[in-house]
């Protein structure tokens, strides 16, 4: 019989392996304004947090192919939760204009909402979804 709690507290990290670490870790820190809070150059991993998520990037060997998210198993995207639909649209605009990114689509309604979402895919290859819910 199943215990009426669950074993887990959440999730500690998530682990993205990446076509390209630094680009990576750019737009993690520079676009998405986390902060390194740690690295192994030898494995080669950097490990970023925005304060309450922490990611770590893997560098994938030099023959790898690119995610099919309709062929893969594994991480399909990474969600990010956005504070507010301002900042969603403000932080849309800005991950857009950042070198090597792809816009799947841009904000639109979860559903009939009130969630709003965007999808994007990060210089290294990982979709990222934005979401934010909407007030009022």
């Amino acid at each position: 019989m199943a215990d009426a709690n669950p074993y887990t507290l959440g999730v500690d990290h998530v682990g993205l392996t990446v076509s390209d670490i630094e680009r990576s870790r750019r737009f993690f820190v520079e676009c998405l304004g986390w902060k390194v809070v740690g690295e192994n150059p030898a494995y080669p991993a950097v490990f970023v947090s925005d304060g309450m998520t922490r990611v770590t990037l893997w560098q994938a060997d030099g023959d790898h192919v690119a995610f099919d998210r309709r062929r893969n198993v594994g991480l399909h995207h990474l969600a990010l939760k956005i504070g507010n639909l301002d900042v969603l649209l403000e932080l849309h605009a800005r991950v857009s204009a950042w070198p090597d990114v792809v816009v799947e689509f841009a904000p639109e309604p979860v559903g009939k909402g009130p969630r709003v979402h965007c999808m994007v895919r990060e210089p290294g290859g990982v979709r990222i979804e934005l979401v934010c819910t909407r007030s009022g």
